[in-house]
This record gives C-alpha cells, structure tokens and sequence, in this order.
C-alpha cells in the first residue's frame, strides 16, 4: 500500500490554506511533529461559511462499508483512533441502525454489506435507547462508531493547534501559489476548482430541531429505499437531522426534502412533530468524479481534497498521510497523486 519516494522536507515551514476539517488536521499533526505551521482561513472566526458548519460529524466508518469504496472504511478505522489520541474526550457511543418493517429488505442488505456490529432485539433497543422503546423490533448495533459536533469540535482543534505552536490567520484571503516560502497544504475545497477542474459540490442539507421528549446517547439511522435519514444527538436537547446528497450546488433547502427529513423523524418517534425547528441549512461537499479523496503531490505544493461526505471521518487520516510523505516520502497508491 504504501511506497517510497523523495521526500520534499528539508526544514521547511509549513503553510496550509482552509481551517476547515481537513486544514484544522493538518496543521494539528504538522504542529505536533514539531513544523513551523501557519493555517490561513479567508473567513473569520465562526468558520460559518465552512462546509464543516453545515457536517453532520458522523464517525461510522463500518456503516459507510455499505456504499462506500473499501478505503473510506480503511482510512476511517484509522482516524478513530486518531481522534481518540488527539481529542480523548470524543464521544465513542456507537451508531444504530433501525428500519421499519416495509424495509426489512433493506435492513437486511445493510447487514450483509456491513462488518463489526451486533443485532438487537426489542429489549436491546429500549435497553441503549429508552426513547425508542418499542418502536423497532430490531437494530444493528456499531459500538465502535462515534460522533462530534462540528460547530464545536472545530474550534476545539483550532485551540489545540494553536496550543501546539501554529499560527492561525483568520480573514486570509491568500492563495496558495502566492506563498513561495516552504510547503504548501491546499485544503480549499471547492475554493480549489482553479487546480481541480473536475471538483463538484454535492449538497447535503440538514435540520435542526429541539425537544426535550427525545433523548439520544448517539446517531440513529433510518434506512429507506431512497435515502437513509439520519439523527444526530446535540447538546441541549437539540437534533440534527440529515440525509440528502444532492448532485446540485444551490445551498438552499428545498420543501421537499425538508417534508422528507421531518417526516423520517416523525417516522423514528412520533415527538419530533412537536419538536421546535432550530435551523435550516445546507453545505456544498466537494467531490471528485469518484466520489473519493485525493492527496495530490506537486514538489512542494500539495493538495488535499474531494473529502465528499466524509470529511470528519477522513481527515485525521488523510492528515497523517500526508505527514508520513513530507517526513519520509511515504506514498499511499490509493489516494496519492503524484506530479
């Protein structure tokens, strides 16, 4: 898997454009290992423009088995422990699965195609989750997977970085050809399409709700034959609810899936009818035409990107990669890129 080429190191500064996701863990592992870091993000603070704001923060590389290419799964199994390491305190509460009876076909596949989880029965269930005590006579279990809040758990890496030694340039507009000094870690995202000219944003729109008559120690997904929906626990009896990858790059919410994504959760308990509505939102993931990510290598330019909807999940990972080359020219085939 991986191989070895020249490594471009020398002392070099690093410089890395986006404090998104994917630029928050680079620069926390370059920072860590003792590099001279700068992260340049064009937005302020509240990173609200980012398409981090709009995640779902989803750890679940066992359930992406289901429609995913074996290397999310891969690279995701490693970034949990990534997690683990640099933010201990991350949620490990699993993942459930559920389906109404309709559905039973489709349970059934996602079990099939799925690894590393246990069957529930009734009792289980209401057992993890009283809230769903007879709702679902059974679940898949993921006790491995976990969750973060991503408004949250961003400024959090921010402030870790920061404690390593990084320097953070909040409203830097810069571009990455206009940094001659050091290496360069491109992590624009769609920002990048003047590199990448097959990026695409796929649009993934969400809902936040509140309720006290709902409690969740941890996501829940609703399988459908057209999408799944899925549950997010947040603080302060707050829920996200998400489900749609849209091949569209408006940022709206359309009354559709709105209808669609309320009406799931009313289908998962009947309380979330009379949830107050937080929020509506969308975010634009950016996505090579494979759907997968790429780490793409031009002597000391280096780009990090196509995350699509696993850039939580990715990161750490990707992150650490692309580490692994600067320090020892370690390439990895299956996202690596070299020019």
């Amino acid at each position: 898997m991986l191989q070895k080429a020249k490594s471009p190191r020398g002392e070099s500064p690093v410089n890395i454009v986006g404090a998104g996701i994917a630029g928050a863990w680079q620069a926390l592992l370059f920072a860590r290992a003792g590099y001279a870091v700068t992260l340049h993000e064009r937005s302020d603070a509240a990173m609200t423009e980012a398409t981090s704001h709009w995640a779902g923060g989803m750890l679940a590389p066992w359930c992406e088995r289901e429609s995913s290419e074996p290397v999310i799964t891969r690279l995701g199994i490693r970034s949990l422990d990534l997690w683990r390491e640099q933010l201990p305190d991350t949620p490990f509460n699993g993942s459930l699965v559920v389906a109404h009876p309709r559905d039973r076909a489709d349970f059934e596949r996602f079990a099939k195609l799925t690894t590393d989880h246990e069957r529930l029965d009734a009792t289980g269930i209401a057992e993890l989750e009283p809230s769903l005590d007879g709702r679902f006579r059974d679940a898949l279990f993921f006790a491995g997977e976990g969750h973060v809040e991503p408004r949250s758990v961003l400024p959090m890496l921010h402030e870790k970085l920061a404690e390593a030694g990084a320097t953070i340039q909040f409203q830097s507009d810069i571009q990455p050809d206009n940094i001659l000094d050091g290496i360069v870690i491109d992590c624009r995202g769609l920002g990048a399409r003047d590199k990448h000219r097959d990026l695409r944003g796929v649009k993934g729109e969400m809902i936040i709700v509140e309720t006290v008559e709902v409690q969740l120690s941890r996501p829940v997904r609703l399988l459908h034959p057209r999408w799944t929906l899925y549950i997010i626990p947040r603080p302060n009896n707050r829920f996200m609810l998400g489900a749609t990858s849209i091949e569209s790059e408006d940022t709206g919410v359309s009354v559709r899936s709105a209808l669609e994504l309320l009406s799931a959760a009313y289908a998962v308990h009947p309380a979330f009818g009379e949830a107050r509505i937080i929020e509506f939102g969308a975010g634009l993931r950016p996505a090579f035409p494979d759907n997968l990510p790429r780490i793409a290598i031009n002597d000391r330019q280096i780009s990090v990107n196509g995350l699509y909807r696993h850039g939580f999940l990715l990161a750490p990972a990707l992150a650490e990669l692309t580490l692994a080359y600067v320090e020892r020219g370690a390439i990895d085939n299956e996202v690596m890129q070299c020019s």
